[in-house]
């Protein structure tokens, strides 16, 4: 099915006066055409891939454009947030409380690309909002979505880009409004290259509420107009951890996870493929020395688990698995000591954070960005990390000026590292409160948020 001029029309004069000037006809239409006829033919590549993953094939008929039922008929005013994966739906969670409790007449959709996103809607937002996964940027198939949900407002979450979606979203006149925006190094050095197709895409925002100074300015760079962005802060500092059953207490958390109080634990979370390895050959070198530490491994996707239980056993230690450890098998010893726990459950890292005399965050001593690093801090925990933290570049620098952090540069410097958090716990202490200062430093992003998004509604 080729694109219909009948159709493109449309979606080149329905653009607000304001921003015609950087959406030409030709432009528009030559980009459009370019980038669904790669899409056309690359949908054998991507109906591949999704039923490849096991994680991709729940859901597959929303994605594909059979639209939920739950759906079909919502009351309005209907509110449309998309948010990837389970860190965005983490970030969006207390702005969507905030929301809800300002407006109880709204309904609230949240699409999410990933099952763990899906899974942090089911529990954080269970009364507040509707879980869909987020239809395929094909033209026809989010059409048929703006046209059934008929959304008021339109969301987007950090840095996701969707040029017919967004199209889609500005025929039909509903506002957009970017929150906890953030454009990554690697990013903006690529969007420099296509910077006037960039213009077409972001100049449809209405509104921006970016988490740094320096995101404002690549945002505005790229063609979001300078009056509709503002730099207001990272949401993750507002975040509080709905209470868990038995995580509630560090007592607990030991218990539920069969570590004795004697024992002191590092905990690594949000892990990838070879930095594991790093961090294991790091705590074998440790075991040398200290006989009494404990390491939880959790890594970034669960599906993993057996690859890395693998991993472990040839580092010759005992890999004890989350899952498995609830049926509480009797042939292992309570306590063994040089063990790893493999956290192989969703939703429990940033409680375990708690347990450990420090937290490692992950995806950064690997090229892939980094990831919360205010899970440990939250808990006044020293937040170790390696040098890859573009997606979170300001706050490491905080957390670093603070006096909370340590950044590895080298992985053959986790073991130093390590050592000296260990041996020297009054130093590890202050460093979690320092921590935990930079978060509480700046709480209060919500609100700021809040506010301007009920601006937004109220102007148009």
């Amino acid at each position: 099915m080729l694109p219909s001029f009948r159709w493109i029309l449309p979606q080149v004069f329905c653009m607000r006066p304001e921003r015609i000037y950087l959406r030409l006809p030709y432009k528009w239409i030559m980009f459009w055409l370019l980038y669904n006829a790669l899409l056309i033919v690359s949908s054998p590549v991507i109906m591949v891939l999704l039923l490849a993953r096991k994680r991709c094939q729940r859901g597959l008929g929303a994605r594909l454009g059979v639209v939920p039922t739950a759906l079909k008929h919502l009351s309005p005013p209907v509110v449309w947030v998309h948010a990837v994966s389970l860190g965005e739906v983490t970030a969006i969670v207390p702005l969507l409380k905030a929301m809800k409790a300002k407006s109880p007449q709204q309904t609230f959709i949240v699409s999410t690309v990933t099952e763990t996103g899906r899974e942090v809607v089911l529990k954080q937002l269970e009364s507040i909002a509707i879980h869909c996964y987020a239809p395929l940027d094909f033209w026809w198939i989010v059409q048929r979505y703006v046209k059934v949900i008929k959304p008021c407002l339109f969301l987007l979450v950090e840095s996701e880009i969707w040029p017919n979606l967004l199209t889609s979203l500005e025929q039909h006149q509903v506002p957009v409004c970017l929150v906890n925006g953030r454009v990554s190094s690697r990013s903006f050095s690529r969007y420099r290259f296509v910077k006037n197709l960039m213009k077409l895409i972001w100049s449809s925002l209405d509104m921006a509420l970016m988490q740094t100074a320096q995101d404002a300015e690549r945002i505005k760079e790229l063609g979001t107009h300078g009056d509709v962005i503002h730099a207001t802060g990272n949401m993750k500092f507002d975040q509080s951890l709905t209470p868990l059953k038995d995580f509630d207490s560090i007592k607990s958390i030991r218990a539920a996870l069969d570590i004795d109080e004697t024992e002191m634990v590092i905990v690594a979370g949000s892990t990838h493929a070879h930095e594991e390895e790093h961090l294991l050959r790091a705590y074998q070198s440790l075991c040398e020395s200290q006989k009494h530490v404990v390491l939880v491994l959790a890594p970034r996707h669960i599906e993993r688990a057996s690859e890395l239980e693998g991993i472990i056993a040839k580092f010759g230690f005992s890999c004890i698995r989350r899952s498995q450890m609830r049926e509480k098998n009797p042939s292992w010893p309570q306590y063994q000591s040089s063990r790893v726990i493999l956290l192989d459950s969703r939703g429990e890292l940033p409680y375990v954070y708690r347990l450990g005399c420090l937290g490692y965050v992950g995806g950064t001593l690997v090229p892939v960005g980094g990831h919360n690093l205010l899970e440990p801090a939250q808990w006044s925990r020293p937040v170790v990390f390696g040098p890859y933290v573009d997606h979170c570049r300001e706050l490491a620098q905080q957390l670093l000026e603070a006096g909370g952090a340590i950044q590895v540069q080298l992985p053959e410097d986790l073991l130093t590292h390590f050592v000296r958090l260990i041996e020297y716990p009054m130093e590890a202490e202050q460093m979690g409160r320092q921590a935990l200062s930079v978060v509480q430093q700046n709480r209060g992003v919500v609100e700021k948020n809040l506010r301007l998004i009920s601006n937004l509604c109220n102007n148009q």
